[in-house]
């Protein structure tokens, strides 16, 4: 299908339409051929759903419920891989985008930042995804660590590897996350290695074999290390 490109009034942003996926663009060629998916669909659904209800009990009131129920509408494009309408509505019902402004201090209107950064980082728009992450504020809930790890993947499709890393170390920060954290680890081991820190990188990496023997990256680690040169 044909992609677009428009520049949002007032925003001073530019977009990528599209109506399906498009092969995420100016990634480190050892990055995208060793990465793990940072947000598999399960953890994304998961999180947001948990979340979602974390937020709707913590707060009450007529914005806050009015918010609720404008979001659940892209919450289902969302869901079905439709991010044009996710974003910017289906012409009835808003989007993301103007949910995240026109509730914005409401906790909803919070979680729309965060369900907007995915869909850019998805879309590669990458620049986007970074502006909608970083406003998004997810302190003491328990999508902080995945939104971290979403703007980290950002950052790094962007070529920003020091704040992809501060991102991937705040995103692994929680030691009884036995899903999330290795998974991130093992992000910041391969931004690590990108910026030539393989020190760090064969710590990061230990971690998830030591610490996390159980997870799905850790099957993988004792061939990581020894591309680093480290057999213990």
């Amino acid at each position: 299908m044909a992609n677009s490109a428009r520049t949002q009034p007032g925003a001073g942003r530019t977009t990528t339409s599209y109506d399906d996926p498009n092969p995420l663009d100016g990634v480190t060629v050892f990055y995208e051929k060793n990465k793990k998916p940072i947000n598999n669909a399960v953890i994304i659904v998961l999180v947001v759903v948990l979340g979602y209800l974390g937020y709707t009990k913590l707060y009450k009131g007529p914005a806050e419920e009015k918010a609720a129920t404008a979001l659940s509408f892209p919450q289902l494009y969302f869901e079905a891989d439709s991010l044009n309408m996710a974003l910017n509505g289906d012409g009835k019902n808003p989007g993301f985008v103007k949910i995240a402004k026109k509730y914005d201090g409401t906790a909803s209107g919070n979680l729309a930042l965060y369900y907007e950064g995915l869909c850019y980082l998805k879309m590669g728009n990458f620049k986007d995804a970074i502006t909608a992450l970083k406003g998004f504020n997810g302190k003491g809930t328990i999508i902080e660590n995945v939104a971290n790890g979403a703007l980290g993947e950002a950052y790094m499709e962007s070529g920003d590897t020091p704040n992809a890393i501060a991102s991937f170390k705040k995103a692994s920060s929680d030691k009884n996350d036995a899903v999330a954290t290795p998974m991130y680890l093992y992000q910041l081991g391969l931004a690590y290695e990108i910026a030539n820190n393989n020190a760090e990188a064969i710590t990061a990496f230990k971690r998830i074999r030591d610490e996390y023997p159980r997870s799905m990256q850790a099957h993988e680690m004792d061939k990581e290390l020894a591309r680093l040169g480290d057999v213990n």
